[in-house]
């Protein structure tokens, strides 16, 4: 059971959801759902993620696994399952959910459990991350970790329920 229900389709604020969509309008979502229950909160919100999920200047499959393995650890039912999807989208193969799964030892996955761990990276991964990626995506690869563990915390907190795969019902 839902804590907080999010707001009925038919009652989104567009303005609150703007920062997302450009005023395009956009399928149900519940997590859509539970930010509008504070538009504020909604829009400014928003705007971040906007730049995470869209101008992230992270290639797309390592933002993804990020992602996944913050989704993981924080035993997120409803951010795993939104970026499965994305994940495959941007490439991520099965054998990758599955180190995403088993915490395999890869760089992403060490750097994500380092950041969730201790709020820091050790000298060593942030070397090996320093070499592949450059200073804004290095700063894109901790705010999106930080900002997907957020946002999990208040999914699992409020029981945001995932949302029906498009075609299963």
């Amino acid at each position: 059971m839902t804590r907080l229900r999010p707001v009925p389709y038919e009652e989104w604020d567009a303005e609150a959801l703007r920062p997302l969509t450009g005023g395009r309008a956009v399928p149900p979502s519940n997590v859509l759902g539970l930010l509008l229950r504070h538009p504020a909160l909604a829009k400014s919100f928003l705007t971040f993620s906007a730049h995470l999920l869209v101008r992230n200047s992270l290639p797309e499959k390592t933002r993804e696994l990020a992602i996944l393995r913050v989704a993981w650890r924080r035993r997120c039912p409803y951010e795993w399952e939104q970026h499965v999807l994305i994940g495959r989208r941007a490439g991520v193969t099965e054998e990758e959910f599955e180190d995403v799964r088993a915490g395999a030892g890869t760089l992403v996955n060490r750097a994500v459990d380092e950041l969730e761990t201790s709020s820091t990276l050790s000298d060593g991964t942030y070397a090996e991350l320093a070499q592949q990626l450059d200073e804004r995506q290095l700063l894109d690869f901790v705010f999106t970790v930080g900002a997907y563990g957020m946002l999990a915390a208040a999914l699992n907190t409020f029981e945001v329920e995932p949302d029906p795969v498009p075609g299963s019902g």
